[in-house]
């Protein structure tokens, strides 16, 4: 098993923990989700975040 569904339960878990109560419970649900999602994908080695920020500074550059 990878690490993308595991860090994806732990964002959606730490989600609902962060909204209880609240009025913007899905909005924070899907930002916490959504984290754990990219986290996840970065310890599976499937997002290369240098070199994500690596473009995004040569874009800037032009």
């Amino acid at each position: 098993m990878n690490a993308t569904p595991i860090c994806l339960a732990i964002g959606i878990a730490l989600g609902f923990a962060a909204a209880f109560g609240g009025l913007g419970a899905f909005a924070v649900v899907l930002v916490f989700a959504g984290l754990g999602l990219l986290v996840g994908r970065w310890l599976d080695g499937a997002v290369d975040l240098p070199g994500l920020v690596r473009s995004t500074r040569e874009r800037g550059r032009r």
